[in-house]
């Protein structure tokens, strides 16, 4: 799923002390383009174990059966 994805992308930049890299730009560019620009929205916490989350709106394949929203997050030991 692409929110998992791009939570892990986020967590694994932010928790690198290596990483020259904005997280949440890590976030959005491991997602496809649709997702990345529909509803998409990142968020992180902690300082030794840095957690993202992620959340992207999902459209609707069915008439009438609205969007809904698939939020994921990872966790990443700084290092």
């Amino acid at each position: 799923n692409q929110a998992g994805t791009a939570a892990r992308a986020g967590a694994r930049t932010a928790a690198s002390y290596d990483a020259h890299g904005d997280p949440e730009a890590a976030a959005r560019g491991a997602v496809s383009g649709w997702v990345a620009g529909n509803g998409f929205s990142y968020s992180q916490s902690g300082f030794e174990d840095i957690t993202a989350t992620v959340a992207v709106e999902v459209p609707s394949l069915v008439p009438g059966i609205g969007p809904w929203t698939a939020t994921r997050s990872a966790t990443m030991p700084r290092e």
